[in-house]
């Protein structure tokens, strides 16, 4: 069960928290407010943490604006102590459709990793597996052509992995934050692809992803964040999770599974990939209309959640991308009519990777194992 702490709202922050064999796992979610800075949202994540004495970040991702002249969270040597993905404006800043989200982790080491001059990943591990998360992937050249810096990511996402002695096969989840996304999105998909192709994912597991239109602060064509997993033990399975409603992804074109599940001795993880208002066909389903959409879409997460087992209450994190500021509410409009308890959400305006698509949710649920 989730730790004291967990659900709690302290000024708008909501925290799930889940203790298993001697740590415990954070997931800190908290909405901007009309009027203050998402470098405030935070420093109120930071100050939190730092009550609870061993608690470390692992990543951070900063959704509507950037922390502006403020730098990123510093360690030693005035370096960044996690990777910290800024999203540039598309809601403004303070405003409802921005947010932060932290991952932490309190009663494990973690390591960080550098590339760059920057930290763009953590390690910590448990006596089942091995964890890296990386963020602020990005190319270090801006003008070039976007799909060369796609392929140039990639490639540092591989790199990064090595310096943790893992490599793509342990990759379970990929968030990709395309500027543009409307002008280059297929291109970007053959490049992820033949990628893909040619280190042999799709003869082992192909990862759970986000792929969304948003511009970031150093302005680059794309930037990337994953969460790769390296078991321990032969009791781990990692599996592709299909959906009930929806056809596979890679059937008009796009690599990614609808969900990815991982399965360990003492918890489960479902991570499930952005969906939107697709229908069984790949077809947008009630293009112009965000609440059908929504409906749709929700309808779809909870039939993955519901296939494993899962509902709601299981939901440790989530984002809710709207194309137009002014739907920014339609989510929680729709919880409220469904019974839905409030979820660690935040929500930012983004451009969504079809013209006719509203609305888009992602979501990661954990449950632990009892016995």
């Amino acid at each position: 069960m989730p730790e004291p702490d967990a659900g709690k709202a302290d000024s708008g922050l909501h925290v799930v928290g889940f203790p298993r064999e001697g740590l415990t796992e954070m997931f800190l979610s908290a909405p901007a407010r009309r009027g203050r800075p998402l470098a405030e949202v935070s420093r109120r994540l930071r100050a939190w943490l730092r009550k609870r004495p061993g608690a470390e970040v692992l990543r951070e991702s900063v959704f509507g604006t950037t922390l502006g002249p403020e730098k990123p969270p510093a360690g030693r040597a005035g370096q960044p102590a996690w990777p910290v993905t800024q999203l540039a404006d598309s809601g403004g800043n303070g405003k409802p459709a921005a947010g932060v989200h932290m991952h932490a982790v309190r009663g494990a080491k973690v390591s960080p990793l550098r590339a760059g001059g920057r930290v763009v990943g953590t390690v910590f591990e448990d006596s089942h597996a091995r964890y890296c998360a990386l963020g602020d992937l990005r190319p270090d050249e801006a003008r070039l052509p976007a799909v060369e810096q796609a392929r140039v990511t990639f490639e540092m996402m591989e790199a990064t992995l090595r310096l943790a002695g893992m490599d793509f096969s342990h990759v379970v989840r990929t968030w990709l934050y395309l500027d543009r996304i409307l002008e280059w999105y297929d291109e970007f998909n053959a490049v992820r692809t033949r990628f893909y192709k040619e280190r042999g994912v799709f003869e082992r597991l192909v990862p759970a992803s986000t792929g969304i239109g948003a511009p970031n602060a150093a302005g680059t064509a794309l930037v990337a964040e994953l969460l790769a997993i390296q078991p321990k033990d032969p009791r781990v399975r990692i599996m592709s999770i299909p959906s009930p409603l929806q056809c596979p992804a890679p059937k008009y074109g796009s690599s990614f599974s609808r969900a990815v599940e991982v399965a360990m001795p003492d918890h489960r993880r479902l991570l499930v990939s952005g969906t939107a208002s697709i229908d069984p066909q790949g077809r947008t389903a009630h293009a112009g209309d965000v609440e059908a959409q929504t409906d749709l879409t929700m309808r779809v997460i909870h039939a993955i959640l519901e296939s494993r087992g899962m509902g709601w209450s299981d939901v440790c994190r989530a984002v809710a991308y709207v194309k137009r500021a002014k739907d920014a509410p339609v989510l929680g409009r729709y919880c409220a009519a469904h019974g839905i308890a409030p979820l660690p959400l935040v929500v930012t305006k983004a451009e969504i990777c079809r013209e006719d698509l509203l609305f888009e949710v992602e979501v990661d649920a954990l449950r632990v194992v009892n016995g």
